[in-house]
């Protein structure tokens, strides 16, 4: 399955600097993999994740990017962010705040490498969203804090043991995956909407 990931991280600060190559390695394990890749289509670690998955010759996955601008001018004019390391831009017109809601819940997994505050937020979405969390230890920032807030923050509904980690984006991306392959084994889809003529569903709506 196309399952989407998404990367989160600092846009600015001290992990973009030091992390921002492992950044860039997660975006290219997502695209070998041929999964679809979310980032909130800004710049800092996200940017170079986007970065890692365009630079995937002859790739099978794709980069898509979450704006919080409402447009393509917003965007650029405005928010000042990247553009050209994205298949697509869903521009949600949603800010920071609404888009980190939107960006989350549209992913199938997240994974954080880096990360602020506004990551934070993006980490205990997923943890409300029961999201399959991938973290990369090593990274600084939030991910190297996660460990802690998790063993002294309550969070109904999360056992903590299936927050995944690893120090090495790849193997990451893979462990990430497995648990993604596991939680939908039980769905099949073979990309002929279970066999169901769409041209006769149509019909039957008018």
């Amino acid at each position: 399955m196309k399952y989407q990931i998404c990367v989160s991280g600092a846009a600015s600060g001290q992990t973009v600097q030091a992390s921002h190559q492992l950044a860039f390695d997660l975006g290219v394990a997502i695209a070998k993999a041929g999964k679809t890749l979310l980032t909130g289509a800004t710049v800092g670690l996200p940017w170079f994740a986007a970065q890692g998955a365009f630079s995937v010759k002859d790739r099978m996955g794709v980069s898509v990017g979450f704006s919080p601008a409402s447009s393509f001018r917003e965007h650029v004019t405005v928010y000042k962010l990247p553009t050209v390391e994205f298949d697509y831009i869903n521009f949600t017109g949603m800010a920071y705040v609404g888009r980190n809601v939107h960006l989350v819940r549209s992913s199938d997994a997240v994974i954080t490498v880096g990360g602020r505050m506004g990551s934070l937020h993006e980490f205990v979405t997923a943890i409300e969203s029961r999201k399959v969390i991938g973290v990369l230890l090593g990274s600084g920032g939030l991910a190297d804090y996660i460990p802690t807030l998790i063993q002294n923050i309550e969070s109904i509904g999360l056992d903590a043991k299936d927050i995944i980690y690893d120090t090495n984006p790849q193997r990451l991306v893979g462990k990430v995956i497995k648990a993604l392959d596991i939680r939908y084994a039980d769905f099949k889809h073979d990309g002929t909407d279970n066999g169901i003529n769409i041209k006769n569903r149509d019909e039957d709506f008018g």
